[in-house]
């Protein structure tokens, strides 16, 4: 066994300590661990193997606390709201940053890919940091079904029928151009056109935008 595979299983062991001591006594250590090994085997067949514990920690996090929420076993204290698109690499994220930004934390968001691909768009870094918003250190996750069930508002982009239905849930449908492939120029625009939407959004839920 060489030294990098040393250091991958000392960091997993960590994520799994970690994991476990957030989440004993609201889910059992075989679900914790589930999970783990769950986000762990997606993220080990993508180009980001490097990265796998912390991303594996990141990931698990989110997907516990969903849970957590769709289950009624922690409150929600603000609104949740997902942004779904295919690839969770442009639209999603700018859309999920800049709600985040405006919303001035005061909603929850999180944002996943019915097809997610290995990184996001450099252009949508470009153009999010233009705004003083860092995707840098983002990644584009898989659509699962706790963060649909935890989500007040689910709002597709692009992505057709991939997203699961839930009772009780409001769905809306953004049609944004996709910023694949796209030069900067045009990604700003997209982006413009993102930040109305959110805007609107938080109209709609009674949130005061905040500057940015």
């Amino acid at each position: 066994m060489n030294r990098l595979t040393i250091d991958r299983d000392a960091a997993m062991r960590m994520v799994v300590a970690n994991l476990l001591r957030e989440f004993t006594g609201i889910f059992s250590g075989e679900t914790i661990e589930r999970y783990i090994n769950e986000t762990s085997e997606y993220f080990d067949g993508s180009r980001v193997s490097n990265f796998v514990p912390l991303l594996t920690e990141r990931f698990t996090r989110e997907r516990l606390r969903a849970l957590s929420q769709a289950r009624g076993l922690s409150a929600k204290t603000r609104p949740e709201v997902l942004f779904v698109c295919v690839h969770n690499a442009g639209r999603s994220q700018m859309a999920a940053a800049l709600t985040d930004a405006l919303s001035g934390g005061k909603v929850h968001v999180r944002s996943a890919g019915s097809d997610p691909t290995n990184h996001i768009n450099v252009a949508v870094v470009a153009a999010m940091g233009e705004l003083g918003l860092d995707l840098s250190k983002e990644f584009p996750k898989p659509l699962t079904d706790e963060v649909v069930e935890a989500a007040d508002v689910v709002i597709t982009m692009g992505c057709g029928d991939a997203c699961p239905i839930y009772p009780g849930k409001r769905y809306l449908d953004w049609e944004v151009d996709d910023p694949a492939g796209q030069p900067l120029e045009k990604v700003r625009l997209i982006r413009g056109d993102i930040r109305h939407r959110v805007e609107g959004l938080l109209r709609d839920l009674d949130v005061p935008t905040a500057a940015l």
